[in-house]
């Protein structure tokens, strides 16, 4: 159909799938290959799956709503909500189940505001929002697991072994902010009672640590600015479904 949005005309994906022409091409084989693109009983998908990819990476990049977000790739409401719900799990990032001896990640949380009020809870944003536990690698600062989303008003020691994040990782050494004590994490120095200002060589490990760990709060930034990370209107898994596609394809962008 003339005048509507396809991945056939190449300029359209980097905008919306933030990725190369190449990387898009190489991110549909893997899709068909993991069995994305079944051959169907009865009526087929109205789009090539190419185009079904675009439009779920379209609407997570925009948040535009499906009314608005439908007709500019010439198919329903209806039809463009169908290939969300069906190729937002597909797209979900497949988390590494094995890590090198001398790995070290990267653990923290942030918030996704979700209108979804049964999975989110008003946090310290003052907006109903939902946790994730988001690790990376320090090494490549790719992502490598995402917990499931837990209320916003849930504090990250918690998140952290609720969400399945902690089960994801193993024995892995990992490393986090000073919300995660008593976890057996990484942690930074703190001052003991009574103690004045901590010794130099605390302060220079201190310093370290924030350096290193500032890379996963640099991943957070180009997660979010996929704006449904800003204002999440998917209910019930939506909103995990989301946050893996995108971590998947922050993966393959070369900022990653």
């Amino acid at each position: 159909m003339a005048g509507v949005i396809a991945a056939s005309e190449l300029s359209w994906i980097a905008p919306f799938a933030g990725l190369s022409v190449r990387q898009f091409g190489k991110l549909i084989t893997a899709l068909r290959r993991e069995g994305a693109d079944p051959v169907r009983r009865g009526r087929p998908w109205s789009l090539p799956l190419e185009d079904r990819v675009l439009l779920v990476a379209a609407y997570w990049r925009t948040n535009l709503t499906l009314r608005q977000l439908a007709p500019l790739f010439g198919v329903s409401k209806p039809a463009a909500d169908r290939i969300i719900d069906h190729l937002g799990p597909a797209l979900a990032l497949q988390q590494r189940k094995r890590f090198r001896k001398d790995a070290v990640l990267i653990v923290d949380g942030t918030l996704v505001p979700t209108r979804d009020h049964a999975v989110a809870e008003q946090s310290k944003n003052y907006r109903y929002s939902t946790n994730h536990q988001v690790v990376i690698d320090a090494d490549t600062r790719l992502v490598v697991a995402v917990g499931r989303p837990l209320p916003g008003n849930r504090n990250d020691c918690k998140a952290w072994e609720l969400s399945g994040a902690k089960g994801a990782v193993g024995k892995t050494m990992v490393i986090a902010d000073g919300g995660y004590r008593g976890t057996g994490l990484v942690i930074p120095h703190r001052r003991e009672p009574g103690q004045a200002q901590l010794p130099d060589w605390k302060e220079e490990h201190n310093t370290s640590h924030r350096k290193v760990r500032a890379r996963v709060e640099h991943a957070f930034a180009r997660m979010k600015t996929w704006k449904i990370l800003r204002d999440c209107r998917l209910k019930g898994d939506g909103v995990h479904h989301a946050m893996l596609g995108i971590a998947r394809l922050h993966n393959l962008t070369p900022a990653g």
